[in-house]
């Protein structure tokens, strides 16, 4: 099937099943739209359980560097072992590599949608953060949120963090297609949802004076490409997914960090 025929079909799916959300109508798009929101709760526990997002990275002497990073379960370190392999552990090693001596918190939590970001922000403020990472989207695509909670959801995070001086770099939600933990045609409905989230926070993250990045777009083909990517649930990113994301942030994150040399 060629790229515009899985659109296509990918587009029919999703008005069939929002439909009959929306208006019960449709049997066939009642079962996939109900499949779609059974996908989100998926239990992250059922991997094993990710490692404490916490710890220093970097030489002793440098510029100190307070990053906080937030989000949902891959922000947590669902699908790796040890911090360093995280999501949140990449990044520091990345800012530690640019001189910094990085202190990492993290705050995400599991399940998490945009507009439940608001807990973690105030958690990660009493922190009182150099730098603001937050990943975030899957689950909003899969649990079918509006596009107006999502912009609300990324607006108020990002607005309240930046209100307090706090650089943020967004990373949206990344590209489903590529999440070989659902079978189709469910994939291709999360991925066509998931790149309109990621659409949606690319300009709620500009209107709030934050940095976005789209990770649907920088890493969805290879992801897609490469099985390896995502860990055994087919979900959550492996150990080299996590560092393909990383290296999609990492040139916002830097410049939003600055240079250790100002410091």
């Amino acid at each position: 099937m060629n790229s515009h025929r899985r659109r296509a079909l990918a587009g029919r799916i999703l008005r069939t099943g929002a439909g009959a959300v929306a208006g019960g109508v449709g049997a066939a798009g009642a079962v996939l739209a109900g499949q779609l929101i059974a996908a989100a709760r998926r239990d992250p526990t059922a991997l094993s359980d990710p490692p404490p997002i916490t710890g220093t990275f970097g030489v002793l002497g440098d510029p100190p560097l307070r990053l906080a990073v937030l989000g949902d379960s891959a922000a947590a370190g669902y699908g790796v072992s040890t911090v360093g392999h995280s999501v949140p552990g990449q990044l520091a090693a990345r800012l530690a590599a640019a001189g910094w001596r990085v202190e990492l918190s993290g705050f995400a939590i599991a399940g998490s949608r945009t507009g439940d970001l608001g807990p973690q922000v105030s958690r990660a403020l009493l922190t009182r953060p150099d730098l603001a990472v937050l990943v975030i989207g899957s689950d909003d695509a899969v649990r079918l949120t509006r596009a107006r909670s999502v912009s609300h959801g990324v607006v108020d995070a990002v607005r309240r963090l930046r209100e307090r001086g706090v650089p943020v770099v967004v990373g949206t939600a990344p590209d489903l297609a590529a999440a070989r933990g659902l079978g189709q045609p469910l994939r291709l409905v999360a991925g066509w949802r998931s790149r309109r989230v990621a659409k949606v926070q690319l300009t709620a993250t500009r209107t709030a004076g934050g940095l976005p990045v789209d990770l649907a777009k920088a890493c969805g083909p290879v992801f897609r490409a490469d099985p390896g990517l995502l860990s055994e649930d087919g979900w959550h990113p492996s150990v080299d997914g996590a560092r393909i994301w990383v290296d999609a942030l990492e040139p916002m994150m830097l410049d939003a960090a600055g240079s250790p040399a100002t410091r």
